[in-house]
């Protein structure tokens, strides 16, 4: 759904996304990509990357709560959305670093070769999950461009009467 929206609230509606985008393409991607060419020396190096990441996804929380409260209807449902997919990234995260943490267990916090491959596996989910939320995340800030909203969005934070809709797809 489309709605007019004026071009400040649009450009607030886009912050939380181009803040989870730049977390999952410069963190998740890049610095992933630049240290792993050093974790068969310094392997722990790479918890860096979900420290970062859960200090970024933390503060999307707690600002997507505080703005329930403090910003316009438009903004504050591209608060909650972003805050939704944090939750889920945050889960999925959790997931890896139990798998990771099982693998380091048997292998006797010594990981050799066999280990490495199975930590590739338990990596994986994660990576897809970082794909696919990029993409949602590129559409969510075309949306917030666009003054749209989907209508599951509107139907779970409803829209104030004075806010006119200027199309229902």
């Amino acid at each position: 759904m489309r709605f007019d929206i004026s071009e400040q609230e649009r450009v607030q509606a886009r912050h939380p996304h181009e803040i989870f985008l730049i977390n999952l393409i410069v963190n998740h991607i890049l610095l992933f990509v630049s240290l792993m060419g050093m974790a068969t020396s310094y392997p722990y190096l790479l918890l860096v990357i979900p420290g970062i990441s859960l200090a970024i996804l933390g503060y999307l929380i707690v600002r997507a709560r505080r703005s329930l409260t403090t910003d316009p209807w438009f903004v504050k449902s591209h608060w909650q959305l972003c805050a939704k997919r944090s939750m889920f990234f945050i889960l999925m995260l959790g997931i890896m670093a139990v798998a990771i943490t099982v693998i380091l267990l048997v292998s006797g916090g010594n990981p050799g070769p066999q280990h490495y491959a199975f930590g590739g596996v338990a990596i994986l989910p994660t990576m897809l999950t970082v794909l696919a939320l990029v993409v949602m995340e590129s559409d969510a800030i075309n949306q917030a461009r666009q003054g749209a909203l989907s209508k599951a969005m509107v139907e779970r934070y409803p829209k104030p009467d004075n806010v006119p809709v200027l199309s229902e797809e």
